[in-house]
């Protein structure tokens, strides 16, 4: 009888102050073999928000609603998954297989203004505020860091997001150091010109082809596992997110007709 054969775990690996430069090392040596990225960040919530349905609003209305909250509210995670094309990921010369998590210390809930329910959301998966705040990166600093690891401009990486607006534009805010633009189109500009034009939203790739919901959803009607740690926790989003991609791949787009969807959806 044959055995059937061993998948090899996915580890998520926690970043800290401490460690961050030996994983940036790790992720430097990895880019050239795992180009495709994909990301995703966890944050205070929102505090401004609108009455209107967010369908019913404007590419351009859309980017002033999530300007004012990523420039007053502080990045939490960041979530870093690496794959080759056929959807492998690191394995830093071990049995297993490996993501990142990126835990920074700017956000103080008691102190920083936020949405007490999405704060209440992360802590019930785990997040702990007290260790981020005295082990956590400085995100001040970070930016230049990324940039030197081989995620920066012309990095020639395909990125993925899910549902990327926030994801995005809190990137831009800690890569450039300052507020967001106060123009869309420039906005727009400084991502393409941090992460190139090979950028692809998982949402509106599901939503081409009749697929709703948010990632757990999707995932579910994909039946796909989430392989390494929780919901809303960015490392594990950010694995969840770039399983659905290739599964996406798989079942519904070829390699030379995958959409590069509009930042803004």
């Amino acid at each position: 009888m044959v055995s059937a054969p061993i998948i090899p775990p996915i580890v998520v690996r926690e970043v800290w102050e401490e460690n961050l430069e030996y994983e940036l090392n790790l992720i430097r040596r990895s880019v050239r073999r795992f180009p495709i990225a994909s990301v995703d960040t966890e944050f205070p919530g929102t505090v401004f928000n609108t009455k209107h349905a967010f369908s019913s609003l404007s590419p351009t209305q859309l980017y002033f609603l999530m300007k004012p909250n990523v420039d007053l509210l502080n990045l939490i995670q960041l979530g870093l998954t690496l794959s080759d094309p056929h959807g492998n990921l690191p394995t830093l010369g071990t049995d297993s297989h490996y993501v990142w998590q990126f835990n920074f210390r700017n956000f103080d809930p008691d102190r920083d203004r936020h949405d007490p329910e999405a704060i209440s959301l992360l802590k019930t998966r785990g997040i702990d505020f007290a260790k981020n705040k005295h082990l956590g990166i400085d995100s001040g600093s970070f930016g230049a860091k990324f940039t030197k690891c081989g995620l920066g401009p012309g990095s020639g990486l395909t990125w993925i997001t899910f549902h990327g607006l926030y994801d995005y534009g809190y990137l831009i805010k800690i890569l450039t150091g300052k507020p967001l633009p106060n123009c869309y189109e420039m906005f727009r500009m400084l991502v393409h010109c941090y992460f190139g034009m090979a950028i692809h939203d998982v949402k509106p790739m599901a939503k081409a082809v009749r697929l709703y919901g948010g990632l757990d959803k999707i995932a579910k009607t994909l039946k796909l596992n989430r392989a390494a740690g929780k919901s809303h926790q960015a490392g594990s989003d950010s694995l969840l997110t770039m399983q659905v991609f290739f599964e996406l791949l798989r079942n519904y787009y070829t390699p030379v007709d995958v959409p590069l969807f509009s930042l803004y959806v």
